[in-house]
């Protein structure tokens, strides 16, 4: 039922152990009364593990039965998630032969693209230039 499943999309992102007792308890309600819901969470939790194995062997060995059972879970969404990470497999294992992201340099760009927003209108090059260099100093506030 819609009544049930609203408000819920914070409880299913959210990591199960980082959840006060209110929120884990209307989160396992929520996952009792739908099955293919609670297979998919499930599912995704599983999948963090991925990044807590030691070697690329064990994480190459780990994703593929992950891939598998997501597959053979007769659900159609989960099973479209696994081949799409199965696509990005390599990129994903590669992870573990240097144990770097790319998360800083997303953050950087997002962070140039609302400088960008923010100084749309002016003409003066060099400005944005000062501003790009004093980026990381900057604090950004929620508006609203």
């Amino acid at each position: 039922d819609r009544k049930v499943l609203k408000g819920a999309r914070f409880l299913l992102l959210s990591n199960y152990e980082n959840l006060d007792s209110d929120r884990k308890s209307r989160l396992d309600e929520l996952l009792q009364l739908n099955e293919p819901l609670s297979k998919m969470h499930l599912m995704k939790e599983q999948l963090r593990l991925f990044w807590d194995m030691k070697t690329r062997q064990k994480a190459e060995k780990f994703l593929n039965s992950w891939a598998y059972e997501a597959m053979n879970a007769g659900i159609p969404a989960l099973a479209k998630v696994a081949k799409t990470i199965m696509s990005y497999r390599s990129g994903l294992l590669t992870y573990f032969d240097h144990k770097i992201t790319n998360a800083p340099v997303e953050g950087l760009v997002n962070k140039i693209k609302t400088l960008k927003r923010q100084t749309y209108g002016f003409r003066d090059m060099e400005y944005f230039k000062l501003r790009l260099y004093h980026l990381h100093q900057q604090r950004y506030s929620l508006s609203g």
